[in-house]
């Protein structure tokens, strides 16, 4: 499972339909793409979502990167994002065949966000499969990009 998270002062989804809908908005906090891969199981979702829930990247009073999200009152917008699993390796048509299925990857997006509420982090959220605009001020800008299969025991399959 990826992530590509960002630090930000605000973020907005909006449905790319006839009404144009928001559908998640945060001020403070992360926007998190979250893309689900071929293999991917229960523990890569917990494992990000501990692993996010604690990054230490808000300024404390000394200016540092110190502070966490429940610390800063902060909040996440997930956005389900298959394409951090594009292959571009042969040619330049991008392909997504490590991403996982829509049914287990939408499953694990949605244990990623109950997990997330569960650490005390409060979440706003994309519609998986949507069509959507995502708009964002990079605070910093701070991108960090994380990668479950590097978690320390490793990938148990």
């Amino acid at each position: 499972m990826r992530a590509c998270v960002q630090r930000v002062s605000q973020a907005k989804v909006l449905l790319q339909d006839e009404n144009n809908r928001v559908s998640g908005e945060i001020n403070k906090g992360f926007l998190v793409l979250l893309g689900v891969g071929q293999g991917d199981v229960e523990e890569d979702a917990k494992y990000l979502a501990r692993k996010i829930s604690g990054l230490r990247v808000f300024e404390d009073e000394a200016g540092k990167m110190n502070l966490n999200l429940e610390q800063i009152g902060g909040r996440a917008l997930v956005v389900s994002q298959f394409t951090l699993y594009a292959d571009c390796v042969k040619g330049n048509r991008p392909s997504f065949t490590d991403a996982a299925a829509p049914e287990t990857a939408n499953k694990l997006y949605r244990l990623f966000i109950k997990e997330l509420n569960s650490l005390g982090v409060s979440t706003e959220e994309g519609v998986f499969q949507a069509n959507m605009g995502v708009s964002l001020v990079n605070d910093g800008p701070v991108t960090i990009w994380l990668d479950s299969v590097n978690r320390p025991q490793g990938r148990k399959n």
